[in-house]
């Protein structure tokens, strides 16, 4: 007779074969997805803050670039839409619409992948402007940082289309 506390890890034990036998790889293990892309992929030089904050992403995500056959071409864009608005007509929340627009291309510059991504944030208003521009940045940071995610995603997902380097 089973134990109880048995029956979830056998569950995990045959999910784990299964999905083994069926070719899955891990995108970060040996041979995966992230493994072809690591240090491959130099991001254009950055303009804004926001820049600053995607390729920090880019780097933490696919290493840094040393000598990559690619380059990742990228305008970030952000909209600032005011969401919460007392009776004196005081915004107290805000949030930010952000969207990525990127392309890969090899070093004679074919373009290889691209796309839009999109993703959005918020921060709110204090009394200290001090304060509001802080969380702001903050927000800001955050969003690129989550474009940056969604262009790795896209781009791990097509990596396999991409040629041998």
């Amino acid at each position: 007779m089973s134990s109880p506390d048995l029956l979830p890890r056998r569950a995990v034990l045959l999910t784990v074969l299964a999905l083994g036998a069926c070719g899955l790889t891990p995108v970060y293990g040996p041979g995966g997805a992230g493994d072809r892309l690591l240090g491959k992929i130099r991001p254009r030089d950055p303009k804004t803050y926001e820049d600053f904050a995607f390729n920090r992403r880019l780097a933490e995500r696919l290493g840094p670039d040393g000598q990559a056959p690619f380059d990742l071409d990228y305008l970030i864009s952000i909209g600032v839409v005011p969401q919460a608005i007392t009776t004196d007509e005081v915004t107290t929340r805000y949030s930010l619409n952000g969207t990525a627009d990127f392309s890969l291309k090899d070093r004679s510059g074919k373009v290889l992948v691209s796309g839009r991504v999109s993703s959005f944030t918020s921060y709110s208003t204090t009394e200290t402007t001090i304060a509001t521009l802080s969380a702001e940045r903050d927000a800001r940071e955050r969003l690129a940082r989550m474009l940056a995610d969604q262009v790795v995603t896209r781009l791990l997902a097509a990596s396999d289309t991409l040629p041998e380097t």
